[in-house]
């Protein structure tokens, strides 16, 4: 799936409408893809569904799903920024012809009509602007929305008051709640998608509306939202569902934008891959992650299934390398040998009896006699994970990756202590092997780079990951919210993952782990990487957890998120 800046969509638009699907064609599509997806999380008979109509083809988009909605048995009011001409507008012709309330901002003095609507209204849906957000929202539009934004502030205030118990229970704490006896409160259950018209790159549970707030739907992007830089205008309107089209916008993913994001789903609007052959960025689904899982077959047996050496771990670090090694088998390593100093071993040992262990005698960290010895026995394995929690390694990593012979010729993944090692030394990107993943959080970015991190986050996150993955002609996995890999031909993967249980000590280790594993497995870095962090992310999504996830834990729930594949 394709993550598109603004102009790459108005291009593929342009190139769709050319080759025969019509704008007109697209945009009953596109409205008819919100319709489904609010159809799909709430019950429309009954509902009461207010629409805000925009000038523009976002508009067009929320007149057909409103229509939609209104057969669909929906009470669907609309709500017009800008007057619009039945005689030239099919869509707003239509509403008419169904006898469907609208009235124009023009003739609502005052908002009275707009904020006597939202007291009733269950859904509500933005059809103002879209990805055209391109300047500060001022004047008319501006007072608007924070009208808006003020009736939904007073109708979640509302009904809050309404399911508020009358009794407070200090000794029963489970989770069931106690309402008003009378009080009737329902909530869509959770559906799944068809995999043809709709599908998301998020694979969190679809969303289930609350009955204590209004349900916030964005066509295309919240109205306020900059969809190429992530700017987030002050009165932008926050989705709870947000339905784009043809793929996500770089800026759903851009902090402080990607706040007011909730689900997002992406609809088919009939725009091919053909169409948009020349967008290089992507973004994992749970489609690209399940191509490209390795095969388990019946026969394999432990060398099927890849040998991995960890090289990682000191006595203050002592976690790491165990951490690593438990995400690797997690995801299916067949054999990991670890290369970790005398003094780890029996720690490990006891916590993961499953590993072995080189022949390396090093007490408290590993220097360059363990590089001399890796380089000598690196033939016996698939790949080689270096760096979690080694410490003050420069030594062990200039040995291991000479500056006159070559590295160990192994997919090798470089991490954490391993990547700052590396800053330190002249060049370091020509000294390593053919077929590498680095996985620099930003503050290892920045050092790899040579800047300052407060400089490397005014940054582009996908543009950056590119220009070192060209520069260094290595695999760059850059990690945060929304990771991002990239690699050497310009292809770049974004991961849809912001989940903060994934902000933990350790979560790192296991994620090289992972994508070691893949390395071992014989997939390509790029692929590897893309489907490391998938897991990684996915697995934490499994968990149903936003905090107190250990990163053992998270290791332990990968083989549901393989499963899930």
């Amino acid at each position: 799936m394709k993550l598109f800046t603004v102009s790459q969509m108005v291009a593929a638009e342009k190139t769709a409408d050319s080759l025969g699907n019509s704008y007109a064609h697209m945009m009953e599509t596109a409205g008819r893809g919100v319709a489904e997806a609010v159809m799909a999380r709430w019950p429309m008979a009954g509902a009461s569904v207010l629409v805000l109509v925009g000038p523009g083809n976002n508009g067009g988009d929320g007149l057909v799903a409103g229509r939609i909605l209104a057969e669909a048995g929906a009470d669907v009011a609309f709500y017009l920024f800008k007057p619009r001409d039945p005689a030239k507008d099919e869509n707003y012709a239509k509403i008419q012809q169904m006898g469907l309330f609208a009235v124009n901002a023009s003739f609502d003095q005052r908002f009275r009509v707009l904020r006597t609507r939202l007291r009733v209204t269950d859904i509500l849906i933005d059809a103002l602007l879209g990805t055209g957000v391109t300047r500060p929202i001022t004047g008319d539009l501006a007072k608007l929305m924070q009208q808006a934004t003020t009736g939904l502030a007073e109708r979640r205030a509302e009904l809050a008051a309404a399911v508020r118990p009358m009794l407070t229970n200090l000794t029963n704490f489970s989770d069931k709640v106690t309402r008003r006896q009378g009080d009737k409160v329902t909530s869509a259950d959770p559906v799944t998608l068809s995999p043809g018209h709709l599908v998301t790159p998020s694979p969190l549970h679809p969303f289930t509306p609350s009955p204590l707030h209004p349900f916030t739907v964005a066509v295309d992007c919240p109205s306020g939202l900059n969809c190429d830089t992530g700017e987030l205008d002050p009165v932008a309107l926050p989705a709870d569902l947000i339905v784009t089209f043809a793929g996500p916008k770089r800026g759903h993913f851009i902090f402080p934008g990607a706040t007011a994001v909730g689900e997002l789903v992406v609809a088919d609007i009939g725009i091919t891959e053909e169409m948009v052959a020349d967008v290089p960025v992507e973004v994992a689904t749970l489609e690209m992650a399940r191509e490209l899982l390795p095969a388990r077959p019946k026969d394999g047996h432990k060398g099927t299934f890849g040998k991995l050496l960890i090289a990682a771990g000191c006595e203050q670090y002592r976690g790491a390398p165990l951490l690593a090694a438990r995400g690797a088998f997690r995801a299916g390593a067949g054999l990991v040998t670890l290369a970790v100093p005398t003094a780890l071993r029996l720690g490990i040992s006891i916590a993961l009896p499953e590993a072995t262990y080189t022949a390396i005698e090093e007490e408290g960290w590993l220097t360059a006699v363990a590089a001399r010895h890796i380089h000598q026995t690196a033939s016996q394995y698939d790949a080689l994970l270096v760096g979690p929690g080694l410490g003050d390694a420069d030594d062990f990593i200039s040995t291991l990756f000479p500056a006159d012979d070559p590295a160990p010729d192994l997919p090798t993944l470089i991490d954490a202590d391993g990547l700052n090692a590396l800053s330190r030394l002249d060049n370091w990107w020509q000294r390593l092997p053919a077929r590498c993943v680095l996985t620099p959080h930003p503050a290892e970015m920045a050092r790899l780079m040579g800047i300052s991190l407060a400089e490397l986050l005014e940054r582009d996150r996908i543009e950056t990951a590119l220009a070192q993955a060209v520069k260094w002609n290595q695999v760059v996995l850059l990690k945060g919210a929304y990771t991002v890999v990239a690699a050497p031909d310009r292809r770049a993967t974004l991961l849809p993952f912001a989940n903060p249980v994934l902000s933990v000590g350790g979560s790192g280790d296991v994620l090289s782990g992972v994508i070691a594993t893949l390395l071992g497995q014989g997939l390509a870095p790029y692929d590897a990487a893309r489907l490391g962090g998938t897991l990684h992310g996915l697995a934490a999504a499994r968990s149903g957890r936003k905090s107190g996830l250990l990163a053992s834990e998270i290791a332990d729930w990968l083989p549901e998120a393989i499963k899930l594949l």
